[in-house]
Order: structure tokens, then C-alpha cells, then sequence
């Protein structure tokens, strides 16, 4: 018995550092199988230890947080709950896009998602979270299956943030506001740094 158990051990431990290649050929079939496909498209490579090759080589536990529930960062310039919260993220290992709130259409665009004023609004997933908060925000991405420390590879690097609206924002260009967002009464004046309808 002794032997039979030594040898399941044995086998188990040189099964968890095999690969599994996922791969779809010339007929569209998809395989999987523990060696390279002699032809074919790879579409997905893991290993026990968790590496995927479709997530920028992101662990494989985080790489299905991503898939599943992508984060996306509300923010605007000259708003330190938005830097806050961006720090939150980055020393968490937590990836995600930045969409930056500056013109009419990218209040527009929040408006949309997120139907508040607060910035920053934090999506993980459909999960929505107004305004900074470490504890809430932390528990958000733990219900969503993002590790509890970073686990992003050394050579992983964030992308720039985008406008909210980029395309709505380059087709008008007027310094008028946006049909219904004036200031008389429709949005709230600015306070401090912020956009015009906006609370930090």
C-alpha cells in the first residue's frame, strides 16, 4: 500500500508541472493535449502552476478574475480619491483600464455606466463602487476573485488612460456644453478641481 501511494504522490507531482495546450485546428476542431499541436493555431497554453499565455502571462487564477470581472478606473486630474484609489489598485497587483472624465461627452459616458456624480467610480464587473473606499473596494475585488496581494509578472505594465467618450469628444469641437448640461441648475457648479457636476 505503501508503494501504491508513493506512486500516485509521484505521479501527481510530475502531472502538476506539465503543460496543457488548448488549440484549434485547420477544421476548427478544438484539443487539448500535453504537447505542442504539429499544426494548428494555439489558442490557449497553461500550466499547473497557473500561467496563461492569453492574459499577458498573468497567473491563471488572475487572468479568469480579468476575464470574468474587468475592472475599469472613473477618474479625473487634480482628484486625490481618484489617486488614492489608483494607488489602491496598483500596489494590489489588480490589472485594469483608467477612463479619464474631463469633457460634457465623457460625463456623458459615466453618466451611462454609472448614473452618480462621485468620482471615482470603480467597475469590477458590473459591480459598481462610487467614491474612494479601500475597505469596500477591496471587498468588490475579493467577491470577484482577485487575489489578495499582487501576483502580476515583473514585465507587466498598465496601460494609459483613455477619455471616457475619445470619440465622441475629437467629433465636436465647441467650447459650448452638451445639450441639457448647463449651468443653470442642470449641473451643480464646480467645487475646487472638479468638473462641472462632479464631488470628490
Amino acid at each position: 500500500m505503501k508503494i501504491a501511494a508513493t506512486f500516485f504522490l509521484l505521479t501527481l507531482a510530475a502531472g502538476a508541472q506539465a503543460q496543457l495546450y488548448k488549440s484549434t485546428g485547420p477544421d476548427g476542431r478544438v484539443t487539448y493535449s500535453d504537447t505542442p499541436p504539429a499544426s494548428g493555431h494555439v489558442v490557449e497554453k497553461k500550466t499547473a502552476g497557473g500561467l496563461s499565455d492569453d492574459n499577458d502571462g498573468l497567473p491563471y487564477e488572475l487572468a479568469q478574475a480579468v476575464k470574468n470581472h474587468p475592472v475599469t478606473l472613473y477618474s479625473s486630474d487634480k482628484c486625490i480619491p481618484c489617486d488614492d484609489g489608483r494607488k489602491m489598485l496598483k500596489e494590489r497587483g489588480i490589472p485594469f483600464s483608467e477612463k479619464t472624465v474631463k469633457s460634457n461627452e465623457d460625463i456623458a459616458a459615466l453618466s451611462k455606466v454609472s448614473g452618480d456624480s462621485q468620482l471615482p467610480v470603480l467597475m469590477v464587473g458590473r459591480d459598481k463602487q462610487s467614491g474612494f473606499s479601500g475597505t469596500s473596494w477591496g471587498s468588490a475585488l475579493t467577491a470577484a476573485g482577485y487575489p489578495e496581494s499582487s501576483r502580476l509578472p515583473k514585465t507587466y505594465s498598465y496601460a494609459a488612460p483613455v477619455a471616457a467618450a475619445p470619440t465622441a469628444g475629437t467629433a465636436r469641437k465647441t467650447t459650448a456644453p452638451a445639450s441639457g448640461m448647463t449651468n443653470s441648475g442642470d449641473v451643480a457648479p464646480a467645487a475646487g478641481n472638479a468638473p462641472p457636476g462632479f464631488r470628490f
